[in-house]
């Protein structure tokens, strides 16, 4: 145990100056009763010397006035708590496709809309991580249970070019490896033309099993590498995958430097990839889906050291204790030491 303030403790000092004080104070006090005689005695209510009693409410006094010192000093200790925790990656799909406006005002607006909600319901225990992809995939945020910069990466988001949903998967992997164990620092999410995206290091299956992503996309892939491969890479670390359908089956038609293309959700490539890795797919027009999403999560209770501190515990302790001797000292002799 340590203290936040330690040069409080000095007035511990006084502690042995008090002792002496009281003894001597005793002292004087079975002097003038031995020479006033039996009639100038302390007697207890039965008759009997009080003896040892006497002192009773007074060390508590003292030990109550020790317990609130060292409060004001703001101990702290190491202590072991268990606690829910987990991390889950929010992979937006932010290709060219997100813009169109079969879920209104956008795809894109829609899916930031619905991980807002999201992410307001989540418990601190919870890390939330927020990863873009279009044709390549990039860390936006790191995981933190901090709302404000999660919902401050959301809403930065816009869309861009093509659709990867294996890079989105792998890059989110990383994501998951750096934040829970020691890896590479994830790429920034930029503007610069990206590079590759390397396939994550093999690490043992079931690694990351408190670990969740949850893919808010259109579905259409158009880009390497296999997002079905991919998927597997996240089975084969325990990462579950709840795909979120952005769109509709039908589709709409987008307007782009002179040309129409048709854009539509594909949900069979969803659902495939939440089906290869035990996970589940929702279609975002339910309202309930993104709760059903938080149900069908598998945080894990983990026991955390770290340092606490406890002054309250004293705080109390020493009130506690003040509290008895007053309450013995009245009961015994009628009067506060």
């Amino acid at each position: 145990m340590n203290f936040i303030w330690p040069d409080v403790l000095y007035i511990f000092i006084l502690v042995p100056l008090a002792v002496f004080l009281y003894v001597r104070l005793q002292r004087k006090r079975r002097q003038q009763a031995a020479r006033l005689g039996s009639l100038g005695m302390m007697v207890g209510s039965g008759g009997k010397k009080p003896g040892f009693q006497r002192h009773i409410p007074p060390i508590l006094f003292l030990l109550a006035l020790c317990l609130l010192a060292a409060a004001l000093a703001r101990p702290q200790a190491v202590i072991s708590t268990p606690r829910v925790e987990g991390t889950l990656i929010l992979g937006f799909d932010v290709s060219g496709s997100m813009a169109a406006d079969d879920f209104k005002p956008t795809r894109m607006e829609a899916a930031k809309a619905a991980a807002r909600d999201f992410v307001q319901q989540q418990p601190r225990g919870v890390q939330i991580g927020v990863v873009a992809f279009s044709d390549n995939g990039f860390a936006v945020q790191a995981p933190t249970n901090d709302q404000q910069l999660i919902l401050a990466a959301i809403n930065r988001l816009m869309p861009e070019r093509g659709t990867s949903l294996g890079n989105g998967i792998l890059t989110s992997l990383k994501v998951i490896a750096a934040s829970i164990g020691p890896a590479p620092a994830p790429s920034l999410y930029t503007s610069i033309t990206p590079v590759p995206t390397v396939t994550p290091t093999v690490v043992p299956k079931g690694t990351y099993g408190s670990a969740s992503i949850v893919l808010l996309t259109d579905g259409e892939n158009n880009e390497s590498p296999n997002p079905l491969q991919a998927a597997q890479s996240a089975a084969d670390r325990g990462v579950r995958i709840y795909s979120i359908g952005i769109g509709s089956p039908g589709g709409s038609n987008l307007h782009i430097n002179g040309f129409t293309i048709h854009t539509q959700l594909d949900e069979n490539m969803l659902k495939q990839i939440a089906q290869v890795t035990d996970g589940v797919y929702y279609n975002a027009g339910n309202e309930q889906d993104l709760k059903k999403v938080y149900d069908a999560l598998t945080p894990q209770v983990v026991v955390r050291t770290e340092k606490t501190e406890i002054t309250s515990v004293f705080a109390g302790a020493g009130i506690l204790v003040l509290l008895l001797g007053g309450v013995f000292s009245l009961m015994w002799f009628g009067r506060l030491p």
